[in-house]
């Protein structure tokens, strides 16, 4: 598995997932309930997480559908 993006925010998590979903793309976070036990300051971040194999296809996805402000910058 490899991490799509991280955030605290739900919506943002939700709809990445309705837009992967519709594409095909299983997406799983990690980290949910470890975020809900440390309270809302927001030190632990959920994480997206794709299978290997899917994840340049859902980078291109989110960032078509004007998600690319969630994703990470590339790294060389």
């Amino acid at each position: 598995m490899k991490e799509l993006f991280r955030t605290n925010d739900p919506v943002a998590i939700s709809w990445v997932q309705a837009v992967l979903g519709d594409a095909g793309i299983a997406a799983i976070v990690l980290d949910a309930h470890t975020s809900v036990i440390e309270g809302s300051i927001g030190a632990i971040q959920r994480r997206v997480m794709v299978i290997d194999d899917d994840l340049a296809r859902a980078r291109e996805l989110v960032a078509a559908e004007g998600g690319g402000h969630l994703l990470p910058a590339e790294r060389p």
